[in-house]
């Protein structure tokens, strides 16, 4: 018989053990490893089969065990000892509060994931990841950060493969009661509720749970509550679930409701309300519209809120591809505009956000990434190769810049140390190196033996091996009850063989079946009798992708083949538990996506962590950190004909790399048995630990995003925000004025015949201003290397003065000058262009405003 309902008792803790309610309400857990240890002392076996879940634990664990616990003197020491650390870690200063006065007190952080641990499984995959790593750095370096979400009752999908290896999705119904979550209640104890007024008299209202994430407050909006209809309640059901009504709703919520909760939030703990901004892909790109509404209540036109929101929000983009983007019908994203959703802001106004009004672009689309970037002064990309393709993919918004002066610029991604690094190696380190902290390790040290290490990733491996003979075990009697599971499950995987791994979402274009390219090669690989070598693959495809589903499958067919099913696995629902062994336990970390379309790739810097090698393609992350050392670039094969060919030359490739490269190096062992020039790249490897972390990763946003945020945005709103309303305007007037703006004629001299490096090019232009002045202009000289067609590159730019003395009666065209200083040998080519200037601009591209010479 099936339940109607399931809820979650929690176990009432003898009074002595109530340092371990503390600890398991605060998810620090899932990356300190004591507390993990205490927990799991407690029953080691119920603390594994809770998937390492405190709260599970407590409510699972005979009450004989915990009056025992309670009369156990040592573990009452340990739980209170661990207690008392965890105050002193939410309270002492730390990197942060070293920084100077002008550090925002609050900062607000918006993604629609966040992957945390299992316990709170409101993730898919490295977005959500990447989010939930962020806030663990934050809270490790003291920054205020303030997470905003989404609660799904059903996450995203638990993943089971069928016999003929196909993907099948189930979706289980979470209890936030049984997670580590408390509800944000008011004065006097009723539950905060968040209002979305969406059309007629329909009201969307959401609930707020709070999870601890060490010093960070996660507020997640949930609408399955009795005051919402059937229909509303559904709202937040799954991450990236339904259709894109459903999921325009999910983005009004988080970006609008979110703001909201932080409001009730503030109100409630007296916690400052934020000064930045930072959403987390476009999801949450709402969020600056809800603000904008405020201002507006305050006295402020659109224009000047305006001013005032992009100067203190951080846009993050993630999407290498424009198909990746979310993009509504423009009448569907109106229809929501016309209630009191917004106050005081316009429809119109909003539906110009997101118009892509470049070549190419629909006319009846709203554009989710386009709202993000008009409403942030401060974008960036998520590694340098990103930064790239995201200036060259919405250049559009800046038409006649080139792609380097699209502002658009990249903080790489980083991983969170103490969540991704084995516990053996942290054992290692604390035990040889006297520390546990990966970035101060320091692995060249002779007190660390190449034998220590090596033990160590035997270890790992073998680690990985029993678990994934576990896994696939638990699928077989999960698909077959009452069965055997087959003998030969026994022997898959060798804890001895080279053990590649690849993991990450499938979307056709991270080609999990290159590999599969030519399988008769692959086989012999597999198979080589001296040099044999095992891969462990895992990850989802989306409900809806069809194609993913149809690479899973084929993978999985061929894993199942005879000859080779010991030495390739597929493992199914892929999580943070199952990661968290599978990277430390591989060798090499395999990443092969179509260049330059893997955004960042953090996958393979978990790895690295643990001191595995990365075979992959030159993009994301590996294209800035690879360096020979580190493991091995596959060559890409950019000019190839066509997709076939190109996989066909890339996978060749693979497949020599592994067999030439890869698998000797791994089997050339020294007498004791330890490959000694494989633990010499994975020394290097461990060493560039703290480049990899996110803690790098979060300094670079406070120190080149949040603190230049900071700062824009408090000039804006000084003065009863006179900066603001000043830029709005001179933004309107120049904008009225540009059609006029030209530059007329451009003179040059100063050289002899042939121009030898060091000499100085004069120039003078002359520019038509039309209405505006010349203090509203800024005239360059834009010069590099000139190739065929005139294009320039490696460019560099002079600001040419205006020259008062020589201005025309008339004011026609006003004159320019200065010289350009020729410090390179080789062509040359220049222009001069023409483009808005501001003190409070934060570049010159911003208003996608240019006059250039032709």
């Amino acid at each position: 018989m099936k339940a109607i309902r399931r809820f979650t008792v929690r176990s009432v803790l003898p009074e002595s053990l109530s340092a371990l309610e503390e600890l398991a309400a605060n998810l620090r857990w899932s990356w300190h490893e004591p507390t993990r240890q205490l927990f799991s002392s407690v029953s080691p076996e119920i603390w594994a089969e809770s998937g390492q879940d405190p709260i599970a634990l407590l409510g699972a664990v005979d009450p004989e065990r915990l009056a025992q616990l309670a009369t156990d003197e040592d573990f009452v020491r340990r739980a209170n000892e661990q207690r008392q650390e965890l105050r002193r870690y939410v309270s002492e200063p730390r990197w942060y509060q070293g920084l100077s006065a002008d550090a925002p007190e609050s900062i607000a952080y918006f993604s629609p994931e966040f992957g945390i641990a299992d316990a709170l499984p409101q993730y898919s995959g490295g977005l959500g990841i990447l989010a939930g790593d962020h806030l663990k750095s934050a809270s490790d370096l003291g920054v205020p950060l303030v997470g905003v979400g989404l609660f799904y009752r059903s996450g995203y999908f638990t993943q089971s493969i069928s016999p003929d290896g196909w993907q099948q999705e189930s979706y289980p119904v979470f209890d936030p009661d049984g997670l580590p979550l408390a509800v944000l209640r008011n004065e006097n104890e009723t539950p905060v509720l968040i209002r979305l007024a969406i059309t007629g008299e329909r009201v969307l209202s959401a609930r707020i749970w709070q999870a601890r994430v060490g010093r960070i407050r996660l507020l997640l909006l949930d609408t399955d509550i009795p005051e919402n209809d059937e229909t509303l309640r559904s709202v937040t059901d799954r991450l990236y679930g339904g259709g894109g009504e459903h999921r325009l709703l999910q983005e009004l919520l988080l970006g609008i409701g979110g703001v909201r909760a932080i409001k009730e939030w503030s109100r409630l703990t007296g916690t400052p309300l934020p000064l930045i901004y930072h959403t987390n892909e476009g999801h949450a790109g709402f969020l600056g519209l809800e603000r904008i509404s405020d201002l507006i209540a305050t006295g402020l036109t659109f224009d000047e809120a305006l001013q005032v929101v992009r100067a203190g929000t951080v846009f993050t983009t993630h999407t290498p591809v424009p198909a990746g983007i979310d993009r509504f019908e423009r009448s569907l994203v109106r229809h929501y505009l016309y209630t009191d959703l917004l106050p005081g802001v316009r429809p119109d106004d909003v539906l110009a956000l997101g118009a892509e009004t470049y070549p190419d672009g629909s006319p009846d689309v709203f554009n989710m990434a386009l709202m993000g970037l008009r409403l942030s002064q401060h974008a960036n990309g998520v590694s340098k190769l990103h930064g790239e393709v995201s200036r060259s993919m919405f250049s559009g918004l800046w038409p006649g810049f080139d792609a380097g002066d699209v502002p658009i610029s990249s903080v790489t991604n980083g991983v969170h140390a103490p969540t991704w690094t084995d516990p053996m190696l942290l054992a290692l380190a604390e035990e040889k190196l006297g520390t546990s902290d990966p970035a101060t390790a320091d692995w060249s040290s002779e007190r660390v033996t190449d034998e220590d290490i090596w033990a160590v990733r035997n270890a790992m491996r073998e680690q990985l091996v029993g678990d994934a003979r576990r896994r696939v075990r638990a699928a077989y009697s999960a698909q077959n009850p009452g069965l055997l599971p087959p003998a030969w499950f026994d022997s898959l995987l060798d804890p001895d063989v080279l053990t590649i791994g690849f993991a990450r979402r499938v979307p056709t274009y991270k080609r999990l079946t290159l590999m599969l390219h030519d399988q008769d090669r692959l086989r012999e690989i597999l198979t080589n009798p001296k040099r044999p070598v095992q891969i462990v693959i895992a990850g989802k495809s989306h409900p809806a992708d069809d194609g993913g589903k149809r690479l899973i499958q084929q993978l999985v067919q061929f894993a199942q083949e005879h000859d080779v099913r010991e030495r390739i696995v597929f493992l199914p629902d892929y999580d943070i538990g199952m990661a968290q062994l599978l990277y430390p336990g591989t060798d090499v970390w395999l990443n092969n996506p179509l260049r330059p379309l893997e955004a960042c790739g953090t996958s393979g810097m978990k790895a690295a962590l643990n001191g595995a090698l990365n075979l992959s393609i030159l993009d994301g992350w590996w294209n800035e950190y690879y360096d020979g050392e580190n493991g091995w670039a596959i060559p890409s094969a950019d000019a190839a004909g066509d997709g076939a060919e190109r996989d066909a030359l890339e996978a060749e490739a693979l497949y020599d790399l592994i067999e030439y490269q890869v698998a000797p190096r791994f089997y050339e062992r020294s007498k004791s048995g330890v490959p000694a020039r494989w633990v010499q790249s994975i020394r290097h490897t461990l060493g560039l630990s703290p480049e990899l972390s996110a803690d790098r990763m979060v300094k670079d946003y406070v120190e080149r995003r949040y603190m230049r945020a900071a700062a824009s945005e408090r000039v804006m709103v000084a003065d009863d925000f006179a900066a603001a309303r000043e830029l709005a305007s001179w933004k309107n007037t120049v904008a009225e004025a540009w059609p006029s703006v030209a530059v007329t004629h451009v003179e040059t001299g100063g050289l002899d015949d042939t121009p030898e490096v060091g000499d100085r090019l004069s120039v003078r232009a002359f520019v038509q201003l039309g209405s505006l002045t010349p203090e509203d202009v800024s005239v360059e000289v834009v010069y590099g290397r000139s190739h065929e067609g005139d294009e320039l590159s490696d460019t560099r730019v002079t600001t040419l003065d205006f020259e008062a003395d020589a201005s025309t009666a008339d004011g026609s065209s006003e004159p320019f000058s200065g010289t350009v200083h020729l410090e390179r040998a080789g062509s040359f080519g220049y222009n001069v262009r023409v483009v808005p200037r501001n003190a409070l601009l934060a570049s010159p591209a911003e208003l996608g405003l240019i006059a250039v010479a032709s």
